[in-house]
């Protein structure tokens, strides 16, 4: 079942949650899932990531690995702009056909208060789409190092050990004090590229691989 709130609304939604649960995991967080499936060669390099490094996955690599049913996922997105707009219509048709349990936290009012709601709700993961989000995450992921994060079209520019992100040539925003890449291009945010770093970016987290940066190809 998907919900589309603000992140007021979600701080109202937890309350319920944590005193009358119908969905029981929610109120509380739960042990990482483990993935269905491995991913192929060329996905993991031949030795461990060092943190924050670029890898460049073979394409489709990650086609093997899927979320379990049920996998619990916030949304958190901001803004009304066309490549937002691609990544977040991703994350919903990953979420539909992998039958994860997505929520949605939309975080125009106030992003650090929609990022605080979207950990309140204890997901499995928190998926980031839209540029704005990207300094507010780089306050908060680094002092909440037990939740995990995928940020999607854009990464931090300090990563800490629970942010992965998954980028490509044309994306690539990195926050205010470095400003948007030169080579930024919104028609770079295809639905296709789009589908393809979302896959890649949850089979990373699921594998152990993260708070690195996925380069797509």
């Amino acid at each position: 079942m998907k919900r589309r709130m603000t992140a007021a609304a979600a701080l109202v939604l937890l309350a319920i949650l944590t005193g009358c649960s119908s969905e029981p995991g929610w109120s509380e967080m739960r042990a990482a899932p483990a993935p269905i499936g491995t991913p192929a060669e060329g996905f993991f390099p031949l030795t461990p990531p060092a943190p924050e490094s670029t890898l460049n996955p073979e394409p489709g690599s990650w086609d093997g690995v899927r979320s379990p049913a049920g996998y619990r996922v916030v949304l958190l997105t901001v803004g009304d702009d066309a490549p937002t707009a691609v990544l977040v219509d991703a994350v919903r048709e990953w979420a539909d056909e992998t039958r994860a349990d997505l929520e949605i936290v939309h975080a125009d009012d106030d992003m650090i208060d929609g990022a605080v709601a979207a950990m309140r709700m204890n997901p499995d993961l928190i998926i980031s789409a839209g540029d704005a989000l990207v300094d507010p995450l780089a306050t908060v992921t680094a002092n909440h190092l037990d939740r995990q994060f995928l940020i999607v079209g854009a990464e931090l520019a300090e990563p800490t050990e629970n942010v992965t992100a998954a980028d490509w040539t044309g994306a690539a925003y990195r926050g205010e004090g470095l400003g948007t890449a030169a080579a930024y291009d919104p028609a770079s945010f295809t639905p296709e590229r789009a589908a393809a770093a979302v896959r890649a970016g949850v089979a990373s987290v699921l594998t152990g691989q993260r708070g690195i940066v996925l380069w797509m190809q």
